[in-house]
């Protein structure tokens, strides 16, 4: 191998470290060409998990490697989010059995197809933009926790020696957990979480609340709130907050909540003991 392939191919391996993935796309991008690339395969200095994706040899196939991977390899606007990022939290204890292995996605655009052909312990679920309208975000190493408060999310780190992630805050991660509730299976769920989320910042739920598009996401947030007595919640400004109209029947013969007109199973304590 000549210098110049000799040093494209150190740069490579210095940029792909332990656990990050790069796609075709990416490594065209960046000047290594198909036929390159074959050669790298074929000397094993790479290996394919999936078509069109690779990784060092000796490289591990990681969910946290994935993520950063389309976060700031791929330019995604995705983050962890909802449930996932409330497990990362802490908070899987209160999860429904099963749910804490899968990786749950937001982002305006799906992942790329080789996500899902990756064989690993987690599952990925994409779920769509989620119930905010804020303008999506291309994330870099060095976004300041401040550029990312301000979307409801945060770096997070999964070990001393890992790269961060970027993952909703709890106040976030609540607000889509609440919006992708169906059935009364999930808001027992929803409302176990939300007897724990005794710190939520006020000024935190206030903005997302002004930025939430899911009328029902944003009322049962405020009911189980509510139902909690958290003292938060009397801080929390409504001023701009689309509470829509009439009642909602999320759950069938449920007991409607008075001050949010949202119907709530009628056996929530029963569930949270």
């Amino acid at each position: 191998m000549d210098a110049q392939n000799s040093g494209k191919l150190n740069q490579l391996l210095a940029e792909l470290g332990d656990t990050r993935l790069v796609s075709s796309r990416w490594l065209r991008a960046h000047g290594y060409s198909n036929s390159l690339v074959a050669r790298y395969v074929a000397s094993g200095w790479l290996v394919s998990p999936a078509r069109g994706v690779y990784l060092r040899k000796g490289g591990r196939l990681q969910w946290e490697g994935m993520v950063r991977s389309l976060q700031l390899g791929e330019g995604s606007s995705l983050h962890v989010g909802g449930r996932f990022a409330l497990t990362l939290q802490g908070h899987e204890h209160y999860l429904r059995l099963g749910d804490a292995g899968t990786v749950t996605l937001y982002a305006p655009n799906r992942p790329p197809g080789w996500v899902d052909k990756l064989s690993m312990a987690q599952r990925f679920e994409y779920l769509g933009k989620g119930p905010l309208d804020l303008p999506a975000v291309s994330f870099t190493d060095d976004m300041s926790e401040a550029a990312l408060s301000a979307q409801g999310l945060a770096w997070y780190r999964a070990g001393p020696s890992t790269d961060p992630l970027v993952c909703s805050s709890p106040e976030r991660a609540m607000l889509e957990l609440c919006d992708g509730v169906s059935d009364a299976a999930g808001v027992y769920e929803a409302d176990a979480l939300m007897q724990a989320m005794t710190t939520l910042r006020p000024q935190r739920v206030g903005l997302l609340l002004r930025h939430c598009r899911s009328i029902k996401a944003t009322r049962l947030f405020l009911a189980l709130a509510d139902r909690h007595r958290h003292a938060w919640l009397a801080h929390v400004s409504l001023e701009g907050v689309d509470l829509g109209r009439g009642k909602r029947a999320l759950v069938p013969g449920g007991r409607l909540h008075p001050t949010y007109q949202i119907t709530l199973p009628g056996d929530l304590d029963e569930h949270l003991a």
